[in-house]
């Protein structure tokens, strides 16, 4: 495996404990749909949260959350879209970022609203 992809799936942990911790009940890690993938699907009482984890060893060439693309996005909504249908889900969605940095201690980000 990889040192990005193991990095990826250890930040994707971190951030599923970050959650719960917070009070959400993780549904889903890596929920794929075509070319997208989702990688926490998280709920706290009405609310459904599509979550994607960046984490960076280093900032010195940006925090985590700016590898977000559009494209990235686009793909997410998608991939929502189609939770949402097959799941009849009802109530309010979020999409949020967890943006988690390594430089020299793990720092936490967690962005709610991080796209519409």
């Amino acid at each position: 495996m990889s040192h990005n992809l193991e990095l990826g799936n250890q930040g994707e942990d971190w951030a599923a404990q970050w959650l719960q911790d917070q009070g959400y009940e993780v549904w889903l890690r890596n929920y794929r749909y075509g070319k997208a993938e989702i990688d926490i699907i998280a709920r706290k009482e009405k609310l459904l949260v599509f979550v994607e984890v960046k984490t960076r060893t280093n900032v010195s060439f940006g925090d985590p959350e700016i590898a977000v693309s559009r494209v990235k996005i686009g793909h997410i909504k998608k991939a929502a879209e189609h939770f949402i249908h097959l799941n009849d889900w009802p109530h309010d969605i979020r999409f949020d970022v967890i943006a988690i940095s390594l430089n020299g201690q793990r720092e936490i980000r967690h962005i709610e609203d991080a796209f519409y």
